[in-house]
């Protein structure tokens, strides 16, 4: 299960109506995913698309579609997704139970050695 607060869910729909008003294709999925990428070696991803895959789970928070392929969800399974903003600006903050270390910037992360598979 992925978690998403209020705020989240608001900032959500915000840069979704603004997508959708820039690329008029339909109402857009998000796709959460995890990547090899930054300091601690895998980093979260986060793009509109316009449909989900057959193999990927689903979840739904009001009007927001959240999709989550097999693979991505064994690292963000019990993960929050929060939105925040502070005198820099604002900007999402993951929140994941399955994150060993985390770097200074929060969007990078270690996972245990069961996820090796995504970092090669």
């Amino acid at each position: 299960m992925i978690h998403l607060t209020e705020t989240a869910v608001q900032e959500l729909k915000r840069l979704r109506h603004r997508y959708e008003a820039d690329a008029p294709q339909g109402e857009r999925v998000l796709r959460l995913g995890v990547k090899p990428s930054g300091c601690s070696g895998l980093s979260y991803s986060m793009n509109f698309e316009p449909a989900a895959h057959p193999d990927d789970q689903s979840f739904e928070f009001e009007d927001v579609r959240v999709v989550v392929d097999p693979l991505s969800m064994t690292m963000l399974s019990g993960m929050t997704l929060d939105f925040s903003e502070d005198l820099l600006g604002g900007g999402f903050r993951f929140k994941n139970p399955n994150a060993l270390s985390t770097c200074g910037c929060g969007t990078s992360f270690a996972a245990d050695p069961t996820a090796a598979a995504l970092q090669s």
